[in-house]
């Protein structure tokens, strides 16, 4: 079955041919990579134009760049990969083995960096995702494209968008949970701050699962003065 490899990207001329270069091998086995940017003003459309199947132009928002994608993918299966984060060695046959049985699921992830919480960071990641069944977009889910297209997609929210599809799809049955890892980058962790990112991003998930409007979330994240380490949370970084 073909699979999809969908990444929103913006501003992400850094690390972009990177990400894509290690994609190509799935593109020559016949699968597809798409890449929807959100209004990069760095070079990351032409340096990204050699090596996927597509590039589109969308306005900027995760939920809203990843729909955008889907909307034009020709694969059977629907895999959402953060633009600095790298999929494991053969993850085509896992997804496909994974979505034979189940309709969605994720991957473990390892965070890329010298700081040893990273790793604690991640360990916890991976515990929260397989004790609640929610994936977090660092974990490049996946997904049958018939199950995605019957819940909606994402919904068109600027903050926790990988939140509520799980919350969607679980409702069709739990994720498989994928012990492969990909890889993401922990340079935005470092930059802002590892404590600093780790209370801040818990603070928004914690406000967010209690009720608390994703209107006054984003207005939280928009607001003049934020905390820099809101930016790990950007639509389209």
């Amino acid at each position: 079955m073909r699979l999809s490899i969908v990444i929103p990207a913006r501003n992400e001329a850094i690390g972009i041919v990177a990400t894509l270069a290690a994609l190509q091998p799935l593109r020559a086995a016949g699968h597809e990579v798409i890449l929807v940017d959100g209004g990069s003003r760095d070079g990351t459309l032409v340096l990204a134009a050699p090596f996927a199947d597509r590039i589109l132009t969308a306005p900027p928002g995760r939920a809203r760049q990843m729909n955008a994608g889907a909307a034009l993918a020709a694969g059977d299966l629907l895999l959402f990969l953060h633009a600095d984060t790298r999929l494991p060695e053969g993850a085509a046959a896992l997804v496909a083995t994974a979505l034979g049985t189940r309709t969605w699921g994720r991957f473990d992830v390892r965070i890329a960096g010298r700081p040893w919480l990273l790793r604690g960071v991640a360990w916890m990641m991976n515990r929260r995702s397989r004790l609640t069944g929610i994936a977090t977009g660092d974990q490049a889910l996946f997904v049958r494209r018939a199950v995605f297209t019957a819940v909606g997609g994402f919904p068109d929210q600027p903050l926790m968008e990988d939140i509520e599809l799980s919350r969607r799809l679980k409702r069709r049955g739990p994720p498989a949970c994928q012990r492969e890892r990909v890889v993401t980058s922990g340079r935005r962790w470092e930059e802002q701050g590892l404590w600093r990112t780790i209370l801040l991003m818990w603070r928004l998930r914690f406000d967010y699962w209690r009720g608390v409007p994703v209107q006054r979330l984003a207005a939280r994240y928009h607001a003049p003065g934020r905390d820099a380490a809101v930016r790990l949370l950007d639509a389209g970084s």
